[in-house]
């Protein structure tokens, strides 16, 4: 099941992204600061509630939605029609300028402490929000939306069809900039984010909506009424992640086990991880299965721990079959007496099957260890010798269209420091995080 490779974004997209954010938001605030603001009690209403979202982020930027109150309040300014029944006259312009300020005011204690926004979160934040903003002002100020819709159901379904847009639109720019930033393929990077959307996502635009709608009628003291909510959320989900963080740690301390006990050489757990996942990546896995297949690359060698004399160099591509399943099966059985989750104990389990029996995930670390495995053996002539022993063993060992996409992963430069070199190399170790995992595209975390 491997994914179909369209033509490739330039690369020049994210720059394009952050520069036309950059522009959008300079005319915006000087167009606001020679004009004056409408309603500066409202503004700063909104303001305030956006820079506490803000502030009260959970991440750095990596994260799909660190600041999920702030975009909420973002979005329901960008939505506003009326003020406790009484109409507003803030446009576009206003809209965003009022949300670039606030967002530079909570970036000042971020930035001080070494966890600002990327840029990145920073472009898209201020595009959706402008998107948002020119798709419902002149159409509400006009008078146009009031004759369409009304003031009943109508005008509520015209606020969550214009959130909709909204995130779609998003989804596609995050997918764009991380497809022409990484090579990944475009489909299953949008699945990815179509997904987050159904998750903090969709309360975020809920959230956005109920705000808009409530303010209209109840005034601003709506506004920390209907923020409490998203802030418990936010509280919870914070817990969420962090219980997977140290979910996280846990993998990667097991994995350095086989390290540690001199059964594996230094790195190599973390080399296949990180050759898995981009492969994986260039197959078309996203989501879940990514994380997954990452988790079964790292402990795929957890097995080799009931051996009574390690293989020599952990080299257990080399053995005969009958032991590669056992040391696999025992691999599996580990993982599932320490906890780990079902799905991955499968993965290390069928590592050693013939090919055409193993799921898609299994055959990615069959052919990332065996890559790494045999690329230590010859010195500088290592990766492509290891290249073409993988293409001669896919008529009964490897599955072809994983060994080219991991000949194409790697010839992207994602193998020695500086990606200059003609043939791939083995990838060095991806930089890890706190949690010992290394980061995918645009941040991803696995």
């Amino acid at each position: 099941m491997t994914a179909r490779r369209g033509p490739r974004l330039p690369a020049a997209v994210p720059g394009a992204v952050r520069g036309a954010a950059g522009l959008v938001a300079a005319g915006a605030l000087g167009a606001t600061l020679w004009s004056g603001a409408e309603e500066p009690g409202v503004a700063l209403a909104f303001g305030v509630l956006t820079a506490v979202g803000e502030l009260a982020r959970w991440g750095s930027g990596a994260e799909r939605e660190p600041a999920p109150l702030g975009s909420a309040g973002a979005l329901a300014y960008a939505l506003l029609g009326e003020c406790g029944g009484r109409p507003t006259h803030h446009g576009v312009l206003q809209v965003v300028a009022v949300v670039v300020a606030a967002g530079l005011v909570a970036a000042v204690p971020h930035v001080a402490l070494g966890r600002g926004p990327s840029p990145d979160h920073i472009a898209r934040r201020v595009l959706a929000v402008a998107f948002a903003a020119l798709c419902f002002q002149p159409l509400y100020n006009s008078g146009r939306l009031e004759a369409l819709a009304g003031h009943g159901p109508g005008y509520a379904a015209v606020i969550v069809t214009l959130l909709a847009l909204t995130a779609l639109c998003d989804a596609v720019l995050a997918a764009a900039m991380a497809h022409a930033g990484s090579g990944w393929p475009f489909g299953p990077l949008l699945r990815d984010e179509l997904r987050a959307m159904a998750g903090i996502g969709s309360a975020v635009c809920a959230t956005g909506a109920v705000m808009a709608l409530a303010v209209a009628v109840a005034g601003l003291w709506a506004l920390p009424v209907f923020s409490l909510p998203l802030l418990l959320t936010q509280l919870a989900f914070r817990r969420y992640a962090a219980a997977r963080t140290t979910y996280r740690q846990t993998i990667a301390s097991l994995a350095r086990a086989t390290e540690i006990a001199g059964y594996t050489p230094p790195g190599h757990a973390r080399r296949v991880a990180d050759l898995s996942r981009a492969t994986g990546r260039e197959l078309g896995l996203s989501g879940a299965d990514l994380g997954v297949l990452e988790h079964a690359a790292l402990l795929h060698d957890i097995g080799q721990l009931s051996l009574v004399d390690p293989v020599p160099a952990g080299a257990t591509a080399a053995l005969p079959e009958a032991e590669q399943r056992r040391i696999a099966l025992l691999g599996g059985a580990v993982v599932r007496q320490t906890g780990g989750a079902a799905d991955v104990a499968v993965v290390v389990e069928r590592q050693a099957d013939p090919y055409r029996d193993q799921p898609l995930t299994a055959r990615i670390v069959r052919v990332a260890n065996a890559y790494d495995e045999m690329a230590r053996e010859h010195g500088p002539q290592g990766p492509l010798s290891a290249l073409e022993r993988l293409r001669l063993g896919t008529g009964r060992e490897y599955q072809p269209e994983v060994v080219e996409a991991l000949a194409r992963v790697l010839a992207r430069g994602r193998g020695r420091p500086g990606g200059r070199q003609q043939v791939p190399g083995p990838p060095e170790p991806s930089q890890e995080g706190p949690d010992g995992l290394g980061r995918g595209p645009a941040g991803e975390r696995g």
